[in-house]
């Protein structure tokens, strides 16, 4: 992360409760844009509306102020790049969109998964699933195929991915190589029911609201080379990345609804202590040793993202009772 004042963001879908390892990332990303005096912004992701839970936003932000965070833009707030609400940026993503097919970047595409899961010798990517094979794109193309479209078009529109691969380097990774033609291939950027692609959106947010660091779960670590093609694409500055460690169950696995761990509402209705929650938080990112009770703002002040290690962190079976007063 470089030494000027920065801008960040935390950028939570409206599906549920905060969680803890949503509360994680937001400790890390707070931390880290407070403790250099940037700019830190609250940016609700709900393009996918029917996965959206209502009052989520509304909910989730009272309980990151419950633990003491706060934010200088986001909905409510309002803010120089405002709305902070995807599902009232369209006219944006329509944009890049418009942009990227100017430059004979995007081409359409009526492939299924079904399509590419038959693809059975090809070796799977990042998604799950066979790269898309550049053979599949159009021969030629109208000059006027995008404008031509209409409001629902049979088809999704995917990014071309003719880049060789992509370095980064990531605060708490390392330096990280990828070629996206071969772990994903060209890039769905909007789906055939004309629902924009997170990697879009994701990625035209954070250049109209000048993000310089994005600081989030290792979960999205693989998302980050298709991005950052898309960035320059787009014309934009990369931002730096850094992204936090996992929080696990006794199996190694990834917290999941199985598990059933508390979320933040669920605590703090037990009547846990928001110092107690941000003191393990700052020992799962190596902020402190051990997890003794801690404020956000205590965390930021001595924040050095160079403890933060990769590795998972596991919780344990008693972790609510870990927090109680």
């Amino acid at each position: 992360m470089s030494g000027a004042a920065p801008v960040g963001r935390f950028a939570p879908s409206p599906t549920g409760d905060l969680h803890l390892g949503s509360a994680l990332a937001l400790l890390a990303a707070w931390a880290s844009v407070r403790s250099r005096g940037g700019t830190f912004v609250w940016r609700v992701e709900d393009l996918d509306g029917p996965r959206a839970v209502p009052e989520s936003p509304e909910r989730q932000m009272a309980d990151a102020r419950w633990l003491g965070f706060d934010w200088d833009h986001g909905p409510g707030l309002g803010g120089p790049d405002a709305p902070y609400r995807q599902s009232e940026r369209f006219e944006l993503y329509d944009e890049a969109l418009r942009q990227l097919a100017a430059a004979g970047r995007l081409f359409p595409c009526r492939r299924s998964r079904k399509d590419l899961r038959a693809l059975a010798s090809a070796p799977h990517g990042a998604s799950g699933l066979p790269p898309y094979p550049a053979r599949w794109r159009p021969s030629e193309l109208a000059p006027d195929w995008f404008a031509s479209l209409g409001e629902r078009p049979d088809c999704a529109l995917r990014f071309r991915v003719d880049d060789g691969p992509v370095t980064f380097a990531d605060g708490v990774v390392g330096r990280i190589t990828e070629d996206v033609r071969e772990t994903t291939g060209d890039v769905v950027l909007k789906r055939r029911d004309g629902v924009f692609a997170y990697q879009l959106a994701v990625v035209v947010d954070d250049l109209a609201m000048g993000v310089t660091e994005v600081v989030r779960g290792m979960d999205l670590l693989d998302s980050t080379a298709r991005q950052v093609l898309l960035i320059r694409a787009l014309g934009g500055t990369v931002p730096a990345y850094a992204h936090v460690p996992l929080l696990v169950n006794a199996e190694g696995e990834k917290l999941s609804k199985r598990d059933r761990p508390p979320s933040i509402r669920e605590l703090r209705e037990r009547g846990s202590a928001p110092e107690a929650i941000i003191g393990w938080l700052a020992g799962a990112l190596g902020q402190i040793g051990g997890s003794a009770p801690r404020t956000a703002e205590a965390v930021a002040a001595t924040w050095d993202l160079t403890r933060v290690r990769p590795d998972p962190v596991l919780v344990p079976a008693d972790i609510a009772d870990r927090f109680m007063s």
